[in-house]
């Protein structure tokens, strides 16, 4: 029964992942999450004494005592990319590239990761207007600042190395190195929903420092950035293998629920014996 429910508390986190996987599929710059398990400690019962039967595995009976995630691994692979012809619409053609994304946290502003490339001009006051993406949330430049524009913006474009061009119908144009970071250790960062992703507030006790995790393309490292414009990037979630893996995670989850009820009733015919 120990076993049993042991196993079906990390089962429904299983299908609690392989469901969002599924419900995000059609999500732009979605990133699939993989959950692996791994077993709990053995306990090993030597056989009887008397037993001299000759075998070919180890002597003793070793009984474990469940399974639990180990870990919800982030699939980084490469996205269908899907042509839109929008001037304001990217996609990163290299892995483990990332916008940098300024979202509200209470009263503060925390640094986050997308890769969801879809952006729009948000007005603002005194005749200005900021670039956000699809859910609102300021898309930072290079050095970490919102990106406020004169209301006048007649059009855009962005270049395969992260620079926003804005043309003016007034005025002289512009050009903004976005903020793009790439991560070295990607199964670090915490998992914030939807696309974004961000560093863990206890890095410090994972033993990691910042700059062993991301890098902030800057200067000539912005070389390295691959993008394209008039263009999105579709989530890598396979749905043929999702809907395998949540029906195997089903019989999994009936199995383990099957011997906690026959547990269940072994123990009512013990307690019924007169």
């Amino acid at each position: 029964m120990v076993t049993a429910t042991n196993t079906l508390t990390q089962l429904q986190k299983q299908l609690d992942t392989v469901s969002n996987n599924i419900a995000n599929s059609a999500t732009t710059g979605y990133k699939a999450q993989q959950a692996n398990f791994s077993e709990l400690m053995y306990q090993q019962f030597n056989n009887d004494k008397l037993d001299r039967t000759v075998r070919q595995s180890p002597v003793g009976i070793r009984y474990g005592v469940g399974a639990h995630i180990s870990q919800i691994q982030s699939v980084q692979t490469q996205g269908s990319i899907q042509q839109t012809g929008r001037d304001l619409d990217v996609a990163f053609t290299k892995e483990n590239q990332y916008l940098n994304i300024l979202m509200p946290e209470g009263d503060e502003t925390r640094l986050v990761y997308s890769r969801q490339g879809n952006l729009y001009v948000s007005p603002m006051e005194n005749g200005t207007v900021m670039l956000v993406n699809a859910q609102g949330h300021a898309v930072a430049d290079a050095n970490g600042n919102p990106i406020v524009l004169a209301d006048d913006v007649e059009s855009f474009g962005v270049s395969n190395t992260g620079t926003l061009n804005v043309a003016f119908s007034t005025g002289q144009p512009i050009e903004i190195d976005l903020g793009i970071t790439q991560l070295q250790k990607p199964q670090i960062m915490e998992n914030l929903g939807n696309t974004y992703i961000g560093l863990p507030d206890d890095l410090d006790e994972l033993g990691f420092a910042q700059q062993d995790i991301l890098t902030n393309l800057q200067g000539g490292a912005r070389a390295n950035i691959s993008m394209m414009n008039g263009a999105l990037e579709g989530s890598n979630v396979d749905l043929s293998k999702e809907m395998t893996e949540l029906i195997a995670a089903q019989r999994s989850y009936q199995f383990n629920s099957r011997a906690v009820t026959i547990a269940d009733q072994m123990l009512g015919l013990l307690n019924g014996i007169r």
